[in-house]
């Protein structure tokens, strides 16, 4: 594995057709008063590596992963501060972007890695994806992990979608970044059981509206690192499975 930001133009030219290029995807976003506005970044550059070294694992020789996108939609947190938000369709044209760039460097097989759960940011993705794979003739593949098979390999607080800034994504920090966790503030959490994922079926449009008046939903007083790190090894499964489901037919075991 290595990271494309800290390669030369011509390392990368040497190796893109043979490789597999991992794009994280996250937002600056509220992850209520114990996470940082990083925290989906985070989550998602740690899916990337995990993602990176199963391929390598599978005998995949090249695996490339980029800079993340980080400024996406998150109007679901608008209210709180720090929180940074795009419309939807610059979203898409940004990802469009993105995989042309790619393909323009050399890379064929591009993998998006995404931890940010927002809806419109998620539709915009799909479209993004739809888009490159018309218009450029490259294989993005985007599991995404809010739908089956892939939701059902997670946590069972994920599915019950009480999950942002809960147990789910604050082991991840534990795991990646322990020193951006408040932990003093952490032990003190309430339970938030309410279904952020539920709400969303209901309509609601901010965390406010779907229960969540401290930006957080679900356990946070449960995480642990070593359920980040487990969870992670299984995000990084999803990306190389879906990788695998995505191949050509006649493509070699390396795909």
């Amino acid at each position: 594995m290595r990271y494309l930001a800290e390669m030369t133009f011509g390392e990368v030219a040497a190796v893109a057709k043979d490789a597999v290029a991992i794009l994280p995807v996250g937002a600056i976003e509220a992850h209520g008063p114990h996470l940082p506005l990083l925290t989906d970044v985070i989550i998602a550059r740690g899916m990337a590596a995990s993602g990176a070294r199963a391929l390598e694992a599978r005998g995949v020789a090249h695996v490339i992963v980029a800079p993340p996108l980080q400024l996406t939609s998150a109007e679901f947190a608008a209210g709180f501060a720090g929180t940074l938000s795009l419309r939807p369709e610059t979203v898409t044209a940004i990802l469009v972007d993105a995989v042309h760039s790619l393909h323009r460097s050399g890379f064929s097989r591009v993998i998006v890695a995404n931890a940010h759960l927002d809806p419109a940011h998620i539709a915009s993705l799909h479209e993004g994806v739809r888009i490159a794979r018309a218009t450029h003739g490259i294989l993005v593949t985007f599991p995404d992990i809010t739908r089956k098979p892939w939701a059902l390999r997670l946590t069972a607080e994920f599915k019950s979608g009480a999950c942002h800034a809960g147990q789910f994504e604050t082991s991840i920090v534990m795991a990646e970044r322990p020193d951006l966790v408040r932990e003093a503030i952490r032990v003190t959490l309430s339970p938030n059981p309410a279904s952020l994922s539920q709400a969303i079926r209901e309509g609601k449009k901010t965390f406010e509206q779907a229960g969540g008046p401290a930006a957080y939903f679900g356990f946070p007083q449960g995480a642990s690192a070593e359920e980040g790190r487990e969870t992670l090894m299984t995000l990084g499964g999803i990306l190389a499975d879906a990788l695998d489901a995505d191949a050509p037919k006649g493509e070699g075991e390396e795909a």
